[in-house]
């Protein structure tokens, strides 16, 4: 069953045409990368989608129901983790909740800490966590409020090595906990191969250009023939969209 449908979407800042008509569908309960050279305008679609930022045209239907502002249903996770600093790790996971009575409330942030490994952290303010807890905190409060589709862009690219690969293992069993359908932009082949389901390869000022099917199981081995396939597929085809020159 398709979640999300986006047809013709389109997106110009003054003269420059930073999206052209792009059509794209995400399945319920799939993860899908979106990967491409800086400036193709990856960040520009998740924007549209998330309703931050207005289409020039085209449409994005939800559950077939059309989106023309933000809303709950689709919550966008940053690279920088925008946790709220004066505030609390429990006061910021659990800040849309606010119509909840307070028992009920911190009963759903205690269990959002503990299924992102955060327990014990409820009182400290985020200036005190390091970037990967910063990271943990900021996808405990959008999963907290059970988005029809979760926005992730760049999330672990400000994070050490080990760090990355950490939230990356916590993001493929949260998923496969909760059946979250996850729209994920990265400029990391690898972290593709190892999150997603299908992986949209864009192209400056031409939009979704080509997309693959990866049909594995997850958790995925770095290492596992399949997955090494897969990258250098997908390296290949960045490469070529690129001129064959630029940043892979």
């Amino acid at each position: 069953m398709d979640l999300l449908v986006c047809r013709g979407l389109r997106k110009r800042f003054g003269s420059v045409r930073v999206l052209p008509p792009t059509d794209l569908t995400l399945a319920e309960g799939s993860v899908t990368a979106l990967i491409g050279a800086s400036g193709c305008g990856k960040s520009t679609l998740l924007r549209l989608i998330a309703g931050l930022l207005p289409p020039d045209g085209g449409e994005i239907l939800l559950d077939g129901q059309a989106c023309r502002a933000p809303g709950p249903s689709r919550l966008l996770v940053f690279q920088e983790e925008s946790l709220f600093p004066w505030l609390s790790v429990a006061d910021n996971v659990g800040f849309g909740l606010g119509g909840l009575p307070a028992m009920v409330r911190r009963r759903c942030v205690a269990a959002m800490l503990a299924s992102v490994g955060l327990s014990g952290w409820e009182n400290v303010l985020p200036g005190a966590l390091s970037g990967g807890m910063r990271q943990r905190a900021a996808l405990a409060r959008a999963l907290i409020m059970q988005p029809r589709l979760l926005l992730l862009d760049e999330p672990f690219a400000a994070l050490d090595a080990i760090t990355r690969e950490r939230m990356q293992r916590l993001l493929v069993d949260v998923q496969a906990r909760t059946r979250q359908t996850m729209l994920l932009v990265t400029h990391d082949v690898e972290e593709a191969c190892l999150l997603a389901d299908t992986v949209c390869l864009m192209a400056e000022r031409r939009g979704i250009v080509s997309a693959q099917a990866l049909a594995l199981p997850r958790p995925r081995a770095v290492d596992a023939p399949a997955v090494v396939a897969a990258r250098g597929s997908l390296h290949a085809a960045l490469t070529a969209s690129m001129g064959g020159g630029g940043e892979a």
